[in-house]
C-alpha cells in the first residue's frame, strides 16, 4: 500500500465502526484524505481497535515520520548547561519524552483539527494514546489533578513517552495559586524523567494557549524551575524548551541569555 491506499483504508475503517459509510464520501486526493481521517481520529472515543487496522496505522504514521524532518533532541545546541531552546512542531522532535499539555479528562481533544497540542500529540500518536489515557483514568477514577504528571508510551510519536501535565487556568488576575500550579506541573514531569533516567524532555509551553497563563510569567517559571531541578539532579540530562510562535521563542531567548550572563 501507499499513504493514499493506507489513508483510504484507515478511513473506510473508521466510517463503518461509526456507522457513517452511506453518509460521507472519501474524497480521491491525499491531503482531503488526511483531513478527513483526522477528524474521526479526534472523535473516536477510547476503544480498543481491530489489530489488522492498527497495523495499518502505525505504518502510515511510520511513513508520515519517515517522510518528515524528526530533528534529534539530543543534538541540539545548549543556550545554557543541559537547556536547548527549539521552535517547531513538538510532534517532529525525537526523545525519550515530551511533555503534553492535557485537560482533566486525559483523553486528548475531541474538536477535529483544533490547534492545541494535545490535540496534535494525539493525533500524531494514534488511537493507541488515548485508549492508554482512558485505562489510566479508569483505574484512577477521577479527574486528573492540576500539577500531577501521568507517563504513556509514545506510540507513534518519534518520542518514545509522553508525560501529560494539566495546567492551571487563569482567568482574571494571575494567583500565587496559579503560580504554584504551574511550578508543580514542571517539577512533577522533571522528577518522572528522572525516576525513568530519561536523557531528553522536550517542555511544550504549558497553560499558555486555552488556559490563559501569561506568557512571560509562565517562561519565568519554566527557565527557574528546570534550572532549580537539573542543578541538583544528574537527569535529565537535557531539557529543551519547544516553542511554536515567535513571540515565545523570544521570550525564552531572552530569559536564557540572561541565565547565561551568570
Amino acid at each position: 500500500m501507499n499513504q493514499n491506499e493506507r489513508c483510504g483504508w484507515l478511513i473506510r475503517g473508521l466510517l463503518q465502526e461509526q456507522g457513517l459509510e452511506s453518509q460521507i464520501d472519501i474524497p480521491l486526493d491525499l491531503l482531503s484524505r488526511k483531513r478527513l481521517l483526522r477528524t474521526l481520529m479526534n472523535v473516536r472515543p477510547p476503544k480498543p481497535a481491530d489489530p489488522k487496522w492498527l497495523q495499518i496505522q502505525d505504518g502510515y504514521y511510520q511513513e508520515e515520520l519517515r517522510n518528515s524532518a524528526i530533528v534529534d533532541a539530543a543534538g541540539l545546541p545548549e543556550i545554557v548547561p543541559g537547556i536547548s531552546l527549539w521552535r517547531g512542531d513538538i510532534t517532529q522532535i525525537q526523545a525519550d519524552a515530551i511533555v503534553n499539555a492535557a485537560n482533566h479528562t486525559l483523553l486528548g481533544c475531541f474538536i477535529p483539527h483544533h490547534g492545541c497540542i494535545d490535540n496534535a500529540v494525539h493525533s500524531c500518536a494514534g488511537v493507541q494514546l488515548r485508549l492508554a489515557c482512558h485505562d489510566f483514568m479508569e483505574k484512577q477514577e477521577a479527574l486528573e489533578p492540576i500539577g500531577q504528571a501521568v507517563l504513556t508510551p509514545g506510540f507513534n510519536l518519534p518520542a518514545k513517552w509522553v508525560l501529560h501535565t494539566v495546567g492551571p487556568q487563569v482567568h482574571g488576575v494571575l494567583t500565587a495559586r496559579h503560580i504554584e500550579q504551574l511550578e508543580s506541573c514542571y517539577r512533577s514531569c522533571l522528577q518522572k524523567a528522572q525516576s525513568c533516567q530519561f536523557h531528553t524532555l522536550v517542555f511544550c509551553c504549558i497553560a499558555t494557549g486555552e488556559y490563559h497563563f501569561p506568557s512571560l510569567a509562565a517562561a519565568q517559571i519554566a527557565v527557574s524551575t528546570v534550572q532549580k531541578f537539573i542543578a541538583e539532579n544528574e537527569m535529565p540530562k537535557k531539557v529543551i524548551f519547544n516553542v511554536f510562535q515567535q513571540r515565545d521563542e523570544q521570550i525564552y531567548q531572552t530569559l536564557l541569555n540572561k541565565q547565561n550572563k551568570f
